[in-house]
């Protein structure tokens, strides 16, 4: 399935600090990828009656995800949840969400259809990444789905981030392979698949992984 990420103008976006990519999202070609990554993930996405998005940020996936579900959840570790939820009622969306972190997730065991991860788990460190698995696995419903992506660790990529004035290194602790490894063993996989960029000299940039949990 195709989709097209329905956004505001990045300027429209609130209650994320400094380092949201959504000040990426308006530069020709950088901007692009931001959003070709989220495109894929959300092309994943089953639909159904609840989805959580860990590390929602600016809610720059608001939009399609309250087309595919009846409900929308949020969790972030240092979003302004109560200004995020106030700018999306305002254009028509009511989403829940809430501060805390994924290795310990307020929530009711089998919860969601779908747990949501854009660019959130290479910021864990590679032996924390079995941990979190278990606790998405916890909060899904029986043959409920987890949806990720990461970017891929290269020279090339670590050198364009360097050329925004990114360390990387400072950021990002696990590798596509870690993530992926982890939840081979926690969760059923479905796909794993990645992302070319449109500049040929960087390769893949991303990738993405769908994975279930298996009825008990």
């Amino acid at each position: 399935m195709n989709v097209k990420l329905k956004t505001l103008p990045a300027s429209r976006y609130v209650g994320v600090n400094r380092f949201d990519p959504i000040r990426f999202y308006d530069i020709p070609v950088l901007g692009r990828m931001y959003k070709r990554r989220v495109e894929l993930c959300l092309s994943l996405c089953r639909g159904g009656e609840r989805v959580l998005e860990v590390g929602f940020g600016s809610g720059v996936s608001f939009f399609n995800l309250a087309a595919m579900y009846r409900e929308v959840h949020g969790l972030d570790l240092t979003a302004d949840t109560a200004a995020v939820a106030a700018m999306f009622a305002g254009e028509g969306i009511e989403v829940a969400l809430r501060n805390g972190d994924v290795m310990d997730m307020p929530y009711p065991d089998g919860t969601f259809d779908t747990v949501l991860l854009i660019s959130i788990l290479e910021h864990l460190k590679p032996q924390t990444l079995g941990a979190a698995f278990t606790e998405i696995r916890r909060i899904l419903k029986p043959a409920g789905q987890a949806v990720y992506g990461v970017p891929m660790d290269s020279l090339p990529m670590r050198l364009a981030f360097r050329a925004m004035g990114i360390n990387i290194g400072e950021h990002h602790f696990s590798t596509a392979r870690d993530v992926r490894l982890a939840a081979e063993r926690i969760l059923k996989p479905v796909a794993v698949a990645d992302m070319l960029s449109p500049l040929p000299w960087l390769g893949p940039v991303y990738q993405t992984g769908h994975f279930t949990r298996e009825a008990d």
